[in-house]
């Protein structure tokens, strides 16, 4: 493989960061220049993007290899509107609530809200003659060769092709160009990124340049040996190591919501006896669109329906919900808010998830803690 001809960050500090939530929660659509980012390695800066070449083989009829101007001009461009969202999103609320956890400190910003364009998945594999096996058996396993990672020489993730495949889920699959109606950027995955709704974000696979439909998962480091909901008996390295082949990898993001607005440890002060609370709230996978979200100042004695958001477009199954609710609270220091959601699915946010070593997949009520109520 040639080396990029410029990259950004390195293996041994990569670009990780979120936004402040009370930013996250102004817009339905997440800007570009506050939207997190997870990285395991440095960003490639990749050249001539219409020229960047894709290549779909393994299980396929005829392996072909894509331009992304073939992509871009030879199949029909499809728009969904969906929720990015990290595997450790929120870890920060599972180690202080729960126990210690292993990963990044990410708080509640892990996640962006955007409008992604491109070709179906679906599609992109026809033009490749079409699968050759039965789809409930195999995988689509998508790989980045573009730079090493911090655990391997290269990134990938997979999922099972059922999902991709899928008469209506499935459609919504995309290769994206484009985010939030401009080109995707290098720190997006310039100039392609597999967009998998509903499934967690170490699977939507930046810097894409192979796609692979193969009998078994990927062999990806990432897919292997991270992104995983292990037993509560892993408590270490040691100990999680007879697991990792054993537990599934992560792909659904689980239902979830956050107060992005007041903050932990803000000072509030009461109008007409109540506080102002703003956040988001996503589904469980493939089963939104986010229903309704209460909110409660008494830890869970009494909740309050928040009044939700209206969501852009037809199809809001996959998109996050922009919330709000005025509510009561008496004045007084070490005051908490919770907020809970429900989705389409007959989900419903519990007050805690199950600890893991890795800290992936926290999902308890949304908490803004420590309040000083004025």
């Amino acid at each position: 493989m040639d080396e990029p001809r410029q990259v950004e960050y390195s293996v041994e500090k990569p670009l990780n960061r979120e936004p402040p939530t009370e930013n996250l929660v102004d817009s339905f659509y997440t800007p570009q220049d506050i939207s997190y980012d997870r990285n395991h390695g440095p960003i490639p800066h990749l050249p001539a993007g219409e020229d960047h070449l894709v290549r779909i083989d393994g299980q396929v009829r005829t392996p072909v290899t894509l331009s992304v101007k073939e992509l871009t001009t030879e199949f029909p461009q499809h728009q969904i509107i969906c929720a990015l969202e990290c595997a450790g999103n929120r870890r920060h609320t599972m180690r202080t609530l729960l126990r210690e956890v292993e990963g990044i400190d990410w708080g509640d910003g892990a996640v962006m809200n955007c409008k992604w364009k491109g070709p179906k998945l679906r599609d992109v594999l026809r033009s490749a003659g079409g699968i050759s096996g039965k789809v409930e058996d195999l995988h689509a396993a998508f790989s980045c060769y573009q730079v090493r990672t911090q655990n391997d020489t290269w990134f990938g993730g997979s999922v099972p092709l059922e999902r991709v495949m899928k008469d209506e889920d499935g459609g919504d699959v995309i290769l994206a160009l484009e985010m939030n109606d401009m080109p995707l950027t290098p720190k997006h995955g310039y100039p392609l990124r597999a967009v998998l709704p509903g499934i967690a974000g170490a699977r939507w696979v930046k810097w894409l340049d192979q796609i692979t439909i193969q009998d078994h998962e990927s062999t990806n480091f990432y897919q292997k040996h991270d992104y995983k909901v292990l037993p509560e008996e892993a408590v270490d390295k040691e100990s999680a190591e007879p697991h990792w082949d054993h537990t599934p990898p992560m792909y659904d993001t689980p239902i979830n919501s956050v107060i992005g607005v007041p903050t932990d440890e803000e000072t509030v002060t009461l109008r007409d006896g109540k506080v102002e609370v703003k956040g988001y709230a996503v589904p469980n996978a493939a089963d939104g669109p986010v229903t309704r979200v209460q909110v409660s100042t008494d830890c869970g004695k009494s909740w309050v329906d928040a009044e939700i958001g209206k969501s852009e477009g037809q199809r809001n199954k996959w998109c996050w919900v922009l919330w709000r609710a005025e509510v009561s609270i008496e004045p007084g220091t070490g005051k908490e808010i919770w907020s809970r959601a429900f989705d389409a699915g007959g989900n419903v946010q519990k007050e805690h998830s199950q600890w893991n070593l890795r800290g992936v997949g926290y999902s308890g009520y949304g908490r803004a803690m420590d309040l000083t109520i004025a």
